[in-house]
């Protein structure tokens, strides 16, 4: 053979090598973030309509969560978070769309004080997907059901899941909050 088909050769296969080691760190990323974000993942493929979309959004929101001062809540502001909660939950049979408003309020307060910022729904919900990934999914059909339910679009029913699904995030952020979320990377 001549040296020009060595060399073809050569660079081929080095070619070659490179697509699979650029293949094997897409899927070892891919891997990683689906471990990371659990139903968070599959649920941003779905909404972003692709891998390469999704998995660009949940870097991103990775990135904007690295650059957040989060904090533990004071044992006071637990007890405190916590009494709330309790004063929420047991309105709930009298007056539902009440105890849910108070439930999504307090959620959101929880989350400004832990750190997680009080922008839009979107946001604040992206950051918090990266500690807390399977209850983030309740919290958005909570969030759900409250905005319904102030037009009146939401059954007893829906109300009572909701306040459960709140209270998932609720103990993430208040009841587990006495450290930092340990990050997986």
């Amino acid at each position: 053979m001549s040296t020009l088909i060595w060399i073809i050769v050569a660079v081929a296969i080095v070619i070659v090598a490179i697509a699979a080691i650029i293949g094997l760190s897409r899927k070892r990323q891919s891997e990683t973030l689906r471990d990371r974000f659990g139903p968070e993942y599959d649920r941003t493929v779905e909404r972003t309509g692709g891998l390469r979309a999704a998995e660009h959004e949940l870097i991103d929101r990775q990135r904007r969560h690295d650059d957040l001062e989060l904090q533990p809540l004071t044992e006071d502001r637990r007890v405190e978070y916590l009494e709330q909660w309790r004063d929420a939950q047991s309105t709930f049979v009298d007056d539902p769309v009440g105890s849910i408003e108070v439930a999504d309020v307090l959620i959101r307060r929880v989350m400004r004080e832990r750190g997680y910022g009080d922008s839009d729904f979107e946001q604040r919900i992206g950051a918090v997907s990266v500690d807390y990934p399977e209850a983030v999914g309740r919290y958005r059909e909570a969030h759900d059901v409250a905005i319904r339910s102030r037009v009146g679009d939401a059954s007893t029913e829906e109300l009572r899941e909701a306040l459960a699904n709140y209270r998932a995030l609720f103990d993430e952020l208040v009841t587990k909050s006495k450290s930092t979320p340990q990050r997986v990377r």
